[in-house]
């Protein structure tokens, strides 16, 4: 490999013009870095053990090397902005539902003094007998309430907030279970319930959630329909 001396004979055996690139270099971050990667590359070579030269593989390589760092800088800039905004668009959204009611995956929910709770689950094939049970926070049945037969779909319940004697329940957290007859066996069935937004929470450690009326936090993306 025959040796280059000077920066010029180094941009003419890449076909650059060194002035052009230098130009091109202080309007653009990337092509100033590919310079300086250069101007390295010359001293390298000005400075070379004239019974070692670098090869021309050796070379290319180099080049090669850098140009994929600056492609994975240029990507993983890309895909920041990209999240930056996909995180705005969610706080738009999630910032519009304060007030509103959420079907989400869980299987508790607050009960206000006189309310009611209500939820749905979701059936693979069809039942002969579906059950609700309402426990308190410390595992006591509260209430029992026979759905009836179920075909395969969702099904939609409500609890009025009674107990089994027949008295409102007092205000507090309470789990609603879901069980449904099939293949002569019972099977629990995942409850999704309706739950208040009472605000948004964009800074936690869990990405964008939203606090549920009385139950606390749960991820932004677990909500499955608005009301």
């Amino acid at each position: 490999m025959s040796s280059i001396s000077t920066q010029q004979d180094l941009f003419s055996s890449l076909g650059l013009a060194a002035t052009d690139t230098q130009s091109r270099g202080t309007n653009n971050a990337n092509e100033l870095g590919l310079n300086t990667f250069l101007k390295l590359m010359v001293t390298q070579l000005n400075n070379q053990d004239p019974f070692k030269p670098m090869e021309n593989g050796d070379f290319l390589s180099q080049i090669a090397q850098f140009g994929s760092v600056t492609g994975l800088e240029q990507l993983n800039k890309s895909f920041d902005s990209l999240a930056g905004s996909i995180t705005s668009g969610q706080a738009l959204q999630a910032g519009s539902l304060v007030g509103r009611e959420i079907l989400a995956p869980v299987d508790a929910g607050y009960l206000m003094p006189g309310g009611s709770l209500r939820g749905q689950v979701a059936l693979d094939q069809s039942s002969p007998a579906v059950t609700l049970r309402v426990t308190d926070g410390v595992g006591q049945l509260v209430r029992e309430m026979p759905l009836g037969s179920a075909a395969p779909g969702a099904l939609d319940f409500s609890w009025d907030g009674m107990d089994n004697a027949g008295n409102y329940a007092p205000p507090g957290i309470y789990n609603l279970q879901v069980e449904a007859m099939q293949n002569d066996r019972a099977v629990d069935l995942q409850t999704k319930l309706f739950s208040k937004v009472e605000s948004v929470n964009l800074n936690g450690s869990n990405g964008l959630t939203l606090n549920l009326e009385g139950l606390g936090p749960i991820a932004f993306n677990n909500v499955q329909q608005i009301y």
